[in-house]
């Protein structure tokens, strides 16, 4: 699969600014059909379309061996799965994975239905949130709304992802994960939306939510979100991205937390899109030792995915180099309650 499109990067030290105008979220005509429609509560089409999954375990517990399937690609599923217990042997990590290629018919699963402490991911969540509210409310974001997404979803800002929270609120934010199909996610309590519960098998919902067209969010709020997850910063644009191949756009959102009990949480979500298709991996870890461990292990297992779902293609995306503020908590909320 190639494309000559490019991710577009901004810099470690870009400042966000509020656009000049408001951010359009209905195409022309569509403000007409959501009227119609929109209000109806409906599962995300991704939802019906997931493969089965198993009740939420813990995470923590011992993890299966990865499990991959495809009707037409057998081989490259069993190859898939060996690999990706190759490139995590070894390691301390409790890690879950999901990957989707519909292209290849293909869903690979590990530990797929284990919940981890969010950290960062659910950002992406609260972006899909406002983005429905918006179009509930018939309606663009304000310049303010622009400016807090862009913040929380590109240098994952966390002052602006507590507004919006805040601002959208518990029973909203619940709304908007039931019509995604996100039955394993529970919001985190109170303004600690870092310790929000998520699964892979949830995430990787979320993603194909914005890749795919349904009735939760139009075809302009799904391409806003994604572009803002294709433009973030350099330094944090470690994880699944590692192994892409050329002429794939890359679309992520990373998280990082440490809490006394299961060390490091590091996670990494990405879509990579061409005008030939688009697969999704979710890798989500913790008993960490480092923030470095963690994505090492991560990366490890992305590399052998992309490798194996693009053989003939050249890697266009490197193993990152660890950063400056690597090791700096992701989440910086005071009195963090204690580990259940």
């Amino acid at each position: 699969m190639r494309s000559t499109g490019k991710s577009t990067e901004n810099s470690d030290t870009e400042r966000t600014r509020g656009p000049r105008r408001r951010v359009p979220l209905l195409s022309a005509g569509a403000a007409a059909v959501l009227l119609g429609s929109a209000l109806v509560p409906v599962l995300a089409p991704a939802a019906a379309a997931a493969a089965p999954v198993s009740a939420p375990a813990a995470a923590g517990a011992p993890a299966a061996a990865a499990a991959c399937a495809s009707s037409s690609h057998r081989a490259l599923a069993a190859r898939l799965a060996r690999d990706i217990e190759a490139a995590r042997r070894g390691r301390s990590s409790t890690v879950a994975v999901w990957v989707g290629d519909p292209a290849d018919g293909l869903t690979c699963s590990l530990n797929g239905s284990a919940r981890f402490d969010s950290a960062s991911i659910v950002k992406v969540a609260i972006l899909g949130a406002l983005l429905r509210k918006a179009l509930d409310q018939h309606r663009y974001l304000t310049s303010a709304e622009a400016a807090r997404a862009r913040a929380m979803i590109t240098r994952s800002d966390n002052d602006a992802a507590s507004a919006l929270w805040a601002e959208l609120g518990r029973a909203y934010l619940q709304h908007f994960l039931d019509l995604a199909g996100m039955t394993q996610t529970s919001l985190g309590p109170g303004g600690y939306w870092g310790l929000t519960q998520v699964t892979a098998r949830d995430e990787t919902l979320l993603l194909r939510l914005l890749l795919t067209p349904g009735r939760v969010l139009s075809g302009a709020s799904r391409a806003y979100a994604l572009s803002l997850m294709s433009q973030v910063i350099s330094s944090q644009r470690w994880g699944v991205p590692a192994g892409a191949p050329e002429g794939v756009t890359v679309h992520v959102k990373n998280g990082w937390l440490p809490r006394a009990a299961h060390g490091w949480r590091v996670h990494s979500i990405g879509a990579f899109t061409s005008p030939q298709g688009w697969y999704t991996i979710v890798v989500l870890t913790q008993d960490n030792p480092t923030m470095a461990y963690g994505v090492a292990t991560i990366e490890a297992i992305a590399r052998a995915v992309h490798r194996d779902l693009r053989p003939a293609a050249r890697t266009a995306v490197p193993p990152s180099a660890p950063g400056p503020s690597w090791g700096t908590p992701d989440e910086r909320l005071p009195a963090l309650p204690g580990v259940p």
